[in-house]
């Protein structure tokens, strides 16, 4: 968890960008015609772009608290690119998406007196511990801690989203058979029922610090977050309550 982010400055298999207006937009300068006599070459913004997205990385890992590993690999730039040196610091942005995480377009540009702009394409894998599991699972499975473990995978991969904890999934059912090693996301999972149609209850009413406590009847099965009808045995009453765990239901007062 706590290894270094490995790095890789060129990406071999990206082509080149061979096509300028896709790469570069212009605003004062020619890019692969001829050059000025003194210009910045591609390593210069493959630089620019790696050390900008190693803070953004850094940064957004820590606003918001996850742990986990890092690669940035930076797309090769056409080596014929040539700009007018710039007679400022290069600025960097971040262009696309919103986080610097799976495959981003950093924005290097030029604001000095001939100004310039290029978007370099890079890729960001984050590699943290996932909930995955073991074996084939069917659906319907109710899951144990025999059928999941936690396994290393890059969640830039997983758009569907994930999960870190085993303790997350323990007791709940799959909506959808899963394969072995598969991560599993929230949308393969359903809450399974620990209250069942029939099942004596404890019905809770809170309201401030007062709580108050009654024998209760379930008239349906229900998941922990869910809500339910449950009769209460004293008056005859049928509630509706909120399932809060094995047995136990709460109504609003």
């Amino acid at each position: 968890m706590n290894a270094q982010p490995t790095v890789f400055r060129r990406i071999d298999r990206f082509r080149p960008c061979l096509v300028a207006v896709a790469c570069l937009t212009l605003l004062g300068t020619n890019s692969l015609a001829a050059a000025p006599a003194t210009t910045s070459h591609p390593e210069q913004l493959i630089d620019e772009t790696q050390q900008f997205l190693e803070q953004a990385v850094t940064d957004y890992l820590r606003r918001s608290d996850i742990e986990g590993r890092h690669e940035i690999e930076v797309n090769r730039l056409d080596p014929r690119l040539r700009l007018t040196s710039c007679d400022q610091p290069l600025s960097t942005r971040l262009e696309s998406p919103a986080q610097p995480i799976g495959r981003v377009t950093v924005r290097v540009s030029c604001e000095g007196s001939s100004p310039w702009s290029v978007f370099v394409p890079a890729q960001v894998r984050l590699y943290r511990q996932v909930v995955t599991a073991i074996r084939p699972l069917k659906r319907e499975s109710t899951l144990s801690a025999a059928d999941v473990s936690l396994a290393e995978r890059d969640v830039s991969l997983l758009p569907q989203g994930y999960l870190t904890s085993i303790e997350q999934v323990l007791g709940n059912k799959l909506t959808r058979p899963v394969q072995a090693d598969q991560a599993l996301t929230p949308n393969v999972l359903q809450l399974a029922e620990v209250v069942r149609k029939g099942d004596q209850v404890v019905i809770t009413a809170r309201s401030g610090g007062i709580n108050v406590r009654m024998p209760g009847e379930a008239m349906s099965d229900g998941a922990p977050g869910t809500q339910i009808r449950v009769k209460n045995q004293r008056s005859g009453r049928i509630v509706k309550a909120r399932v809060t765990g094995p047995g136990q239901v709460e109504v609003a007062m």
